[in-house]
């Protein structure tokens, strides 16, 4: 169980600095799928912070498994509100923030009983 924890909280922990990264550097296609599901600008560097706090949460949860269980509890929280944007705009791009979600929930059950 612990090997199939690192493999599922690590890409998604790669996904989520990268995406902070692209948030914080206001990236194209992160800015439109912010304008599309209506995200003020002021919440950019929190949502990021956010991010990178999952990202390093569920990479440190290999050493100290409550605090990925606690990571993967919050990224999961994350992208079910990302769900829940896209579909309260009628916009259903909502994809990868679903997969994302299930890939978190996956590593929430993983973490949890490793």
């Amino acid at each position: 169980m612990f090997f199939a924890y690192a493999v599922v909280a690590v890409l998604p922990a790669l996904t989520l600095a990268a995406s902070a990264t692209f948030t914080l550097q206001r990236n194209e296609a992160v800015m439109g799928s912010m304008r599309k599901v209506e995200v003020p600008e002021s919440w950019l560097p929190r949502l990021a912070a956010l991010k990178a706090a999952g990202a390093v949460g569920l990479v440190a949860g290999l050493w100290v498994a409550p605090l990925g269980v606690a990571a993967a509890v919050g990224v999961t929280l994350y992208f079910i509100g990302a769900v829940v944007s896209h579909l309260r705009v009628k916009d259903y791009a909502l994809a990868p923030a679903a997969v994302l979600a299930l890939v978190a929930a996956a590593a929430l059950v993983l973490r949890a009983t490793a």
